[in-house]
């Protein structure tokens, strides 16, 4: 089994850690993870959820993958896999550049606080979220919000779709290049519209 490195120099989740692979064949986007996801398939994980949430930051919008920014490709996701997106206040811009008005914007530690919520009906007031797909946070703040989440909403699955480590999500992708990210982002969109 290979080891897989936090981004962060103490980023230790203790017992309960995410774990990854990617295989370089198309739709073969395989992590192995935490609390029960198994070997099933991203997509998979995400179109049988039953209130899935993304959770997009500033970086997203600034992160070229190809000729698209990291954000199209997730506001793709978002709407075939019917998504609610709360976006940080500063990815808001250019969410409305795309003409995209149905996200919810809060600030990201404030998203973390609502998710560990049990009462809280979510941006849509559906109810809670099971899933939480995270991407485009700065790491830090990415990986202090998922071991909150881990510690006090254990109800939630965690997912992040940057190409760097999370050792607190239940599924992350390991350290990979932009090209794997890249095949593996359009596998997972590809999937979840199945």
């Amino acid at each position: 089994m290979t080891i897989i490195e936090p981004r962060q120099i103490a980023g230790v989740a203790g017992p309960e850690t995410a774990s990854g692979s990617i295989r370089r064949a198309k739709h073969s986007v395989r992590i192995i993870g935490r609390r029960g996801m198994g070997s099933m398939g991203w997509g998979d994980g995400i179109r049988k959820a039953k209130h899935p949430v993304l959770i997009i930051g500033h970086r997203a919008a600034e992160i070229d993958i190809d000729d698209k920014k990291m954000l199209d490709y997730l506001l793709e996701l978002a709407q075939k896999g019917n998504i609610s997106v709360i976006a940080t206040p500063h990815t808001n811009p250019a969410l409305l550049e795309r003409d995209y008005t149905k996200a919810g914007i809060m600030p990201a530690i404030e998203i973390g606080h609502r998710l560990t919520d049990p009462d809280w009906k979510g941006i849509d007031g559906k109810g809670p979220y099971d899933l939480a797909i995270f991407a485009g946070l700065p790491n830090y703040m990415e990986s202090t919000i998922l071991s909150g989440l881990k510690h006090f909403a254990p109800q939630i699955r965690t997912m992040t779709l940057d190409n760097t480590y999370q050792p607190h999500a239940c599924w992350s992708f390991s350290n990979i290049s932009g090209r794997d990210w890249l095949e593996n982002l359009k596998a997972i969109i590809e999937h979840v519209e199945d």
